[in-house]
């Protein structure tokens, strides 16, 4: 079993398939630093990574059509890949892949609720013990489209809620749903949201700080408008 690594101090973006992973492109092309750039799945295809989260058995992709659109991608990428691409069970055709090391991260989180490969990745970045944890491309669901969500969200933010209470600093892609990142600041509190000058927080040091959304208004429209930006920073 491949250990988990210590990647204390480390800046980790975890990029997957959703609409959202285009903000990784942006904040790379505008020097945003990352230690390391985990690949979900077909994003092991598209860009410079140094892990790869593929959960599914490779014989899901090497076997059948079972992937969809994701199965020419996939079987490119699992014949050539050094690794690693952390999987649920080895396949001698595929030279990269290496174990998850579940029983070890459960263990470390104390749950073994992981229902898709994102919170597997997220799981293990908690068991990393990494400082910061950038998520693109995890989506879930798409302001404005009510007839179209995937499974996962609130397993994923179930994680990313214990990786701020470890003290990780958690960003979210800004147009992506996941923690409601894509909500306007003045429709983030329910209730508040119907108020004609709501409450906002903004981080201030290592603590929230209440405004009214007149007065830094201007602060967070200018945020909004600059996705080459690290995303916006959730913490405890």
């Amino acid at each position: 079993m491949t250990p988990i690594p210590d990647l204390s101090g480390k800046t980790v973006a975890i990029v997957a398939m959703g609409k959202s992973h285009d903000q990784f492109i942006m904040a790379k092309t505008h020097s945003q630093q990352i230690d390391e750039v985990w690949a979900v799945n077909a994003m092991a295809g598209v860009i410079l990574h140094d892990r790869v989260f593929m959960m599914d058995p490779a014989s899901r992709f090497l076997d059948g059509e079972d992937a969809g659109t994701q199965t020419g991608i996939m079987r490119a990428v699992l014949a050539a890949h050094p690794g690693p691409i952390y999987t649920c069970e080895l396949d001698e055709r595929c030279p990269g892949l290496v174990e998850y090391p579940l029983e070890e991260v459960v263990n470390k989180l104390g749950t073994w609720y992981m229902n898709n490969t994102v919170a597997f990745a997220i799981a293990f970045a908690i068991a990393a013990n990494v400082e910061k944890l950038h998520i693109y491309g995890v989506d879930f669901s798409y302001k404005g489209n009510v007839h179209f969500a995937e499974a996962g969200r609130a397993c994923c933010e179930f994680l990313l809620s214990k990786a701020i209470e470890r003290g990780i600093m958690v960003g979210i892609s800004p147009s992506s749903s996941l923690l409601d990142t894509n909500l306007h600041a003045k429709e983030k509190l329910y209730g508040y949201h119907r108020l004609e000058d709501p409450p906002v927080f903004l981080m201030d040091g290592t603590s929230f700080k209440r405004f009214n959304f007149s007065e830094v208004k201007d602060k967070i429209e200018r945020q909004v408008d600059v996705l080459s930006s690290p995303p916006e920073a959730v913490r405890s």
